[in-house]
């Protein structure tokens, strides 16, 4: 059997990925490997490398588990290194910690047998680029990356994703509405 890297994504809204792009654009000389703008997503659960035939299964038991759950609003207010920036390993968006997006997280990974860790509050974060150590080392002055905004969007579904070829090639496998 083939093996698929599958995670659970919150998709991020068109009009909100290119209000993204504008802010991330003056920074775009620095050496970091910039998420291509229709792979912004926000990830719920990374659920590993499964063998192909258990995939449908996967699928109906997130759709079933979100069909319960009631859409949410989240909230971003500022573009930050992450996960501090004395040690940066991305720039990502940050939003505020989620009640609603811990227990999405918990209730999705109880339900495909994950061992869920309990969240009393999981804070929402778009990837929106991985720095490059050795380059960003080398860097005389290193930049100080924080951004205020604020951008909120409502989380109406989950994704199945696959993940592909190790360059943020994804694609959908099932959309899971919440209600």
């Amino acid at each position: 059997m083939q093996k698929k890297k599958i995670f659970i994504e919150i998709a991020v809204p068109q009009q909100i990925k290119k209000r993204i792009m504008q802010k991330i654009a003056p920074w775009a000389d620095l050496p970091i490997k910039w998420v291509k703008e229709e792979s912004l997503h926000i990830t719920v659960s990374f659920v590993g490398y499964v063998d192909e035939s258990v995939v449908p299964d996967i699928c109906f038991k997130v759709k079933e588990t979100v069909a319960k759950i009631e859409s949410f609003e989240i909230t971003f207010d500022r573009i930050g290194l992450a996960p501090d920036a004395e040690n940066p390993k991305s720039i990502a968006l940050i939003g505020k910690p989620l009640k609603e997006l811990g227990e999405l997280n918990e209730k999705i990974e109880e339900a495909l047998d994950m061992y869920p860790q309990k969240h009393k509050q999981f804070s929402p974060h778009v990837t929106l680029g991985r720095i490059k150590k050795l380059k960003w080392d080398e860097l005389s002055k290193k930049p100080l990356i924080e951004e205020k905004c604020n951008i909120g969007m409502t989380a109406e579904a989950v994704l199945v994703m696959e993940s592909r070829g190790g360059e943020g090639s994804y694609s959908v496998l099932e959309q899971c509405n919440l209600v």
